[in-house]
């Protein structure tokens, strides 16, 4: 006899709640769930979309929002923040065609290893390349809900300044410390870094975190962008001495 689909993986619809522009070229879409479910900060949802002729096509979106901390948080509501790939399947439908009230195919919440709970603590170093800030917007989102004291530093490298995503998010009410990578334009005056990430980078990233928790600790690692920028980061966190242990990675395709 086979046994059952779990319930987060079956299909389910949802519902377009609202539409935000976070950049030119990426856009968060609030869902409605007919049938919610809890998650972890971290997770993802596969979203399928049908062709009248039946094609299907079918993608992986991290969940951009907390998980709710109380009963009287959006329980049934997920946010994903879809980026555009001009040759893509999936995204630019979203970004073209879908609208508010519009009805979607999605199932989740899916994912482990990338994920984080208050009773792992920290400190945390985050690092982001592109969209792949997406997840880790959950986490800071989640750990200024339930451990706002709790020491955080996030590096996000991005081409340009109108390449960063939630910008105003997490420089006016992210509660943690950010420093940002711009690694082909940078606007006058920039003083943030303007390369690659590296280990001097990183050295400098958690030499910063132990000033501000007032001593040394190995902090718990996240790294999450295009498998380049991931496999990079990876190796420059071992490099500066952090443990394979305390590094968890999420990596996707590159972005055209």
């Amino acid at each position: 006899m086979t046994p059952p689909t779990p319930p987060r993986l079956r299909w389910q619809t949802a519902t377009v709640a609202r539409i935000a522009i976070e950049t030119y070229r990426a856009k968060t879409f609030t869902l409605r769930l007919s049938r919610p479910a809890p998650f972890r900060a971290g997770q993802h949802y596969d979203v399928r979309l049908t062709a009248p002729d039946g094609y299907q096509a079918q993608r992986s979106y991290s969940i951009a929002s907390p998980p709710p901390a109380s009963r009287s948080d959006a329980a049934d509501t997920i946010d994903l923040t879809v980026e555009l790939i001009p040759d893509g399947e999936v995204s630019p439908y979203f970004h073209e065609v879908v609208q508010a009230g519009d009805v979607l195919e999605v199932r989740g919440p899916i994912g482990g290893p990338f994920t984080w709970t208050p009773e792992m603590g920290g400190p945390l170093l985050l690092l982001a390349g592109g969209s792949g800030i997406v997840p880790v917007r959950s986490i800071l989102a989640h750990r200024e809900q339930v451990a706002p004291g709790l020491p955080a530093l996030l590096l996000y490298s991005a081409r340009t300044a109108s390449d960063i995503i939630y910008r105003d998010w997490l420089d006016n009410r992210c509660g943690a410390a950010i420093r940002y990578s711009l690694t082909r334009q940078q606007p006058p005056g920039w003083t943030g870094y303007a390369r690659r990430i590296d280990p001097a980078m990183l050295q400098d990233c958690i030499r910063e975190l132990a000033t501000r928790i007032g001593k040394v600790a190995a902090p718990r690692c996240y790294a999450c962008g295009p498998t380049g920028f991931v496999e990079t980061a990876a190796d420059a966190l071992l490099a500066v001495g952090v443990p394979e242990s305390a590094i968890r990675t999420e990596r996707f395709g590159p972005t055209t």
